[in-house]
């Protein structure tokens, strides 16, 4: 992982480039108060402080030069203004002019960011220095930061190379990092134990097999929260085997687990006082001669057994195991991160993460802290008139609805039936996934909802 750290520096007043943020309201005096040459090359280039408008300014020299950008509102700087100039502008060091960056610094790490282990030739742009005039902000910047990167590594590296093992060397590699144990449950125990996801699982062999990765961190005296997160490594659809353009981008489907780590390793690395115990049901949904099969009936960890209408719709099947274990703990939190549904993604586009709770307070402290931070999402219902569409003739409830609409509701509905009901509990269908760049957030994996809950995290437990 890149060294975030080295990307923020307090500023001593040490010699750096300037970055004019400029917006339309401010333009034309900014402009009329510039000598002649900059005028000119602001002319030449058309710069009108657009947003994401980059130009370099001349100096009176040719070594002096510094940039304008153009922003939204220079008074109130947003996440990513100066993601786009962190990406383009030469190595070296820059402050913001006037004022400090604020919460632009996140999206000057974030727009740094590469994924080149594959490629013959890496970047070979050296790094851009931001100063900023708030360094008791600089840790909790990039812990995120680093939390977001270690999500879009994730999920971009393909599974040939990111299965359960290597998942599970991961997690405890961060682990030995943040002095937490592991503990690791597979093959008999998994069958006794942890019946679904091995269900799931077990068409998979080898370091492919399915496992439970447990991580426990912090004073069992303090408030006990449960993170768990969707791991299925690679999804084959199962028997109900997908289509290849629906196979294409199913490295990603363990885009929730990776949500997950992340989450946890900011609440380690922060030293947040809460007992911590994160959950990530490890398994690849592949095609063998004892793939589970359309028609099996199922016995959870909870007892409830079920009837499998589409192995496609497997992530509800390892996460209701993992939710049974998190709830045996008896957290006054539970949070789940999965990309469970196309339904959420047919709702909501890419970008907006489906948020389901069971409790007013929780989805609106989840909302809250994501639009402060720029990591929105939207809630969606748990209509329990929907559970309708789960009932099987032969077992408790059916892993896919009849129906092909309400989706997503349907698949949270499953999950809350292995969540205690007087336990507070937010789940994220999240895609984990840009089909597109925006600055500061490159095409492929990304973390969506990673900072909303981090902000829910930090304001409920901070001392």
């Amino acid at each position: 992982m890149t060294d975030l750290s080295a990307l923020i520096q307090p500023d001593k007043g040490q010699a750096a480039r300037s970055l004019h943020l400029v917006d339309k309201k401010g333009f034309e005096p900014w402009l009329s108060g510039q000598p002649e040459r900059v005028r000119q090359a602001v002319a030449a280039s058309g710069f009108k402080a657009d947003g994401y408008q980059f130009i370099l300014l001349p100096g009176e020299k040719a070594e002096d030069w510094s940039a304008a950008l153009g922003v939204t509102n220079a008074n109130d700087p947003s996440v990513w203004c100066l993601s786009k100039a962190a990406d383009a502008l030469p190595e070296g060091v820059y402050r913001v002019a006037g004022r400090g960056p604020g919460r632009a610094v996140l999206g000057w790490l974030l727009g740094q960011y590469r994924f080149d282990r594959y490629r013959k030739e890496a970047d070979a742009k050296g790094p851009r220095v931001l100063l900023t005039d708030d360094p008791a902000r600089i840790a909790e910047t990039v812990t995120v930061a680093e939390a977001t990167h270690l999500v879009r590594d994730l999920v971009n590296t393909p599974a040939a190379d990111l299965g359960p093992a290597e998942l599970q060397k991961v997690v405890e590699e961060i682990a030995a990092d943040c002095g937490a144990p592991v503990t690791i449950t597979k093959g008999d125990d998994l069958v006794a134990g942890y019946p679904m996801i091995q269900a799931v699982g077990q068409a998979a062999s080898g370091d492919r097999a399915p496992r439970l990765i447990e991580l426990e961190w912090g004073d069992p005296a303090n408030p006990r929260i449960a993170i768990v997160g969707k791991g299925v490594c690679f999804d084959s659809g199962g028997l109900d085997i997908k289509p290849a353009a629906g196979m294409r981008l199913m490295k990603k489907d363990m885009g929730g687990a990776a949500h997950a780590l992340a989450l946890a390793r900011i609440v380690m690395k922060s030293r947040l006082p809460v007992r911590l115990h994160l959950l990530i049901p490890a398994v690849e949904n592949a095609v063998s001669g004892n793939a589970f099969r359309p028609g099996d009936v199922l016995k959870s960890r909870k007892g409830l057994t079920v009837e499998i209408g589409n192995t496609d719709a497997e992530g509800r099947l390892i996460l209701g195991d993992a939710l049974t274990k998190a709830a045996e703990g008896e957290p006054e939190l539970i949070l789940d991160f999965a990309t469970l549904t196309g339904a959420a993604r047919v709702a909501l586009g890419p970008d907006l993460p489906a948020l389901f709770a069971n409790r007013d307070d929780l989805a609106e402290d989840l909302l809250n802290g994501g639009e402060k931070v720029s990591d929105p999402a939207w809630r969606m219902p748990l209509w329990k008139h929907y559970a309708e569409m789960l009932k099987s003739d032969i077992a408790d409830l059916n892993n896919a609805a009849d129906s092909p609409m309400a989706g997503c509701v349907t698949a949270a509905l499953f999950l809350q039936k292995f969540v205690p009901e007087n336990t507070p509990w937010a789940h994220f269908d999240t895609f984990a996934w840009r089909p597109s760049a925006k600055p500061g957030r490159p095409k492929g994996g990304d973390a969506m909802g990673l900072r909303a809950a981090w902000e829910l995290l930090k304001g409920r437990y901070s001392r």
